[in-house]
């Protein structure tokens, strides 16, 4: 049951996103789920700042799993998301922040896992 929320400063066409929630789904198994219950959000235009300055091209994704995940996979998750957003929309990982959050009460279809 993950959950990938993408904030982006840059305006992302459908295309971009369609683009951005595949690679998404083909990373996702680096923390050991899978692409079948994988929810994606994707906002282009948001405002975000870092070290006092408003960035043009910057992101902050969140990152959230029934369960956990071994800082190494959360590690290796981050270098992968970085990647996607440097090669879809010019993104430098250094304007990226990514987050983990482990949950563990997750709901779906009427009940919880």
């Amino acid at each position: 049951m993950p959950f990938i929320d993408a904030r982006l400063t840059l305006p992302v066409s459908p295309d971009q996103k369609e683009a951005l929630k595949t690679a998404f789904g083909q990373a996702i198994p680096i923390l050991h789920k899978t692409e079948t219950y994988l929810m994606v959000q994707i906002s282009g235009g948001c405002d975000l700042w870092m070290a006092g300055r408003k960035l043009e091209q910057g992101a902050y994704v969140s990152v959230s799993l029934f369960g956990s995940a071994a800082p190494a996979d959360c590690d290796a998750m981050t270098a992968r998301i970085c990647e996607i957003l440097h090669q879809q929309l010019g993104i430098p990982g250094s304007a990226v922040y990514v987050t983990y959050h482990p949950v563990s009460d997750w709901g779906w279809n009427g009940s919880n896992f």
